[in-house]
């Protein structure tokens, strides 16, 4: 199994205030799998994604990727696993206001070791016109796209995407939503996305549904359609 994740527990504040986010959290994803993690504000998805990302850590269990847990990782070898193996993609883009289009996707490609072409990607980004153009001078769905390119140039075995789509208007969702769909299609790398958003469910491989700090279901989906047809 690719992504193995085992007994994840994790809590926030102490004492009377302590709150108890994630209850045990067991899960297996596949390589190349496109997994959507649902559930409604609090039910400790966004918690989890960050787990498997390295960037938060569990009280209790673990993650594995490819056989290598990070618990325990020393954070010098987190950080290189980090760099070379994961691409982060989040609601708000994050870009470098003074870096261009192509100077911001660019940054990512110095993280990898198997970094894709440059001018390739742009294309598939449908982005390649705007390489020259600060962030300043792009849509937000211009910008998302960026941010999706600067994730995905240094080819990471997992794409982790926060909200993607949480900042976007319904059309320019649905674009988003098309460009993860064919990024995953050709490089074959695994993607978690978390979404409150029900009718993202239907271009899935695999469906994690999250309440109250648990996995209330866990299905491969048997139906999968294309982000091209799907309406919310």
């Amino acid at each position: 199994m690719f992504l193995e994740i085992r007994g994840i527990r994790k809590s926030f504040g102490n004492g009377d205030n302590c709150i108890e986010v994630l209850k045990g959290i067991d899960l297996e994803i596949e390589k190349g799998e496109f997994c959507v993690l649902l559930g409604p504000s609090g039910s400790g998805k966004s918690t989890l994604l960050n787990i498997i990302g390295g960037i938060d850590g569990a009280e209790e269990g673990y993650v594995s990727i490819g056989g290598e847990r990070l618990a325990g990782m020393q954070e010098k070898k987190l950080t290189a696993y980090r760099r070379e193996h994961l691409g982060y993609v989040f609601q708000l883009y994050n870009l470098i206001p003074n870096l261009t289009l192509r100077e911001n996707i660019e940054v990512g490609a110095y993280l990898g070791r198997n970094s894709l072409n440059v001018d390739e990607l742009l294309h598939i980004l449908g982005l390649y016109e705007h390489q020259r153009k600060l962030p300043s001078q792009l849509s937000g769905g211009q910008q998302q796209r960026t941010a999706i390119g600067r994730a995905i140039i240094k080819n990471p075995d997992i794409l982790l995407c926060d909200e993607p789509t949480g900042a976007l208007d319904y059309q320019t969702s649905r674009e988003i939503l098309k460009l993860i769909e064919a990024v995953n299609r050709k490089y074959g790398n695994t993607v978690l996305m978390v979404t409150h958003n029900d009718a993202i469910k239907g271009m899935a491989d695999r469906i994690v549904s999250l309440r109250d700090g648990k996995v209330r279901k866990n299905y491969r989906n048997e139906h999968k359609i294309s982000a091209d047809v799907l309406e919310w």
